[in-house]
């Protein structure tokens, strides 16, 4: 039967015949659906354990030597030689970039014109070059002299006494590392807002004042993660001073794998294994000191590894209880 024209039905007011919904607090959130993460991390997890199955089922890898020659005498002795050569470069490179990076934002064009020519010369030239060139320095230069420029000389030295094998891997890797490390420093100062410059100007502050205790410590948070990056390639880099007869972690083993040709793997197995962990423990003091320097940069510090660790067992707990609460 039809309705009379002009007649309208609210359907607002019919009954429903659907059942009572469930208030928004109570229902349920599906996630998303996400098959191709999953099936990526499947991918992911079984490249994995095939890995570390090869790792132990390979009989190739000698697993019972590598624990013979992990700690012994002559691999630690190796070791601390190559704690102190990237330790005392770390240091004077640091020291050289920080010098370099000055005199390259100077308004003297001298200094510029030399601090670019540095940089640029020792980032072209390999490593092994200039370690090599400085192994055989003493043939260019028997003696060394402090006087007056084209006059008599005061004070000469025996090259030959003074250029170690110590010394000679360490200031090669210092200036290799000095000229990296300039251009890290640089782009660090950079970096600082132009206004911290006019606001220290504004206050009469010293020149050196500002760059000691406002500049720098704010480009400190742009450089540590970039130097941080250089030191790990320099403790990789002190492996070439075995070419300068100075038997470091790889000098060490490289020599013990000629003296026992059958351990060659195992010896390169507990370098590699050494080398992992000193870069470990430079990547942990890294994430502390950038932690420490984003104070102030940042509304809330970035949590630590336990920080997180709690975290996540929190959420998984209240997880288990809202799904057991369902």
């Amino acid at each position: 039967m039809s309705e009379p024209p002009g007649t309208t039905v609210s359907l607002a007011n019919a009954p429903s015949t659907d059942a009572p919904s469930k208030p928004l607090t109570a229902q349920r959130v599906q996630p998303l659906r996400r098959p191709g993460r999953w099936l990526v991390t499947l991918v992911v997890l079984v490249l994995v354990a095939q890995f570390i199955h090869g790792l132990v089922t390979n009989s190739f890898y000698q697993w019972d030597r590598f624990g013979y020659w992990f700690l012994r005498p002559t691999i630690l002795d190796g070791l601390v030689i190559t704690l102190e050569v990237a330790a005392l470069s770390a240091v004077l490179g640091l020291l050289g970039g920080i010098l370099l990076a000055l005199a390259r934002l100077s308004k003297s064009p001298v200094l510029r014109a030399a601090s670019w020519t540095y940089v640029w010369a020792l980032r072209s030239i390999p490593l092994i070059v200039v370690l090599i060139f400085l192994y055989n320095f003493s043939a260019l230069y028997q003696t060394l002299s402090i006087g007056v420029p084209f006059g008599p000389a005061f004070f000469s030295f025996d090259e030959s006494k003074l250029a170690t094998d110590m010394a000679v891997a360490v200031v090669g890797l210092s200036l290799n590392e000095a000229a990296y490390a300039a251009e890290v420093v640089r782009g660090g100062i950079l970096s600082v807002d132009q206004g911290q410059h006019e606001a220290a100007s504004a206050l009469g502050l010293p020149k050196s004042y500002q760059f000691r205790r406002i500049v720098f410590p704010q480009a400190l948070r742009s450089i540590t993660p970039n130097y941080v990056n250089q030191l790990i390639g320099l403790i990789k880099s002190t492996s070439l001073v075995f070419y300068v007869s100075l038997l470091d972690l790889f000098g060490s083993a490289q020599t013990m794998g000629s003296t026992y040709p059958g351990d060659i793997v195992p010896l390169l197995l507990v370098v590699t294994v050494w080398y992992l962990i000193l870069t470990s423990v430079v990547s942990v003091i890294q994430f502390y000191v950038e932690r420490h320097y984003a104070r102030g940069a940042t509304r809330s510090l970035p949590p630590t590894p336990i920080q997180k660790l709690r975290a996540g067992v929190t959420d998984l707990r209240a997880r288990i209880r809202r799904e057991a609460s369902i």
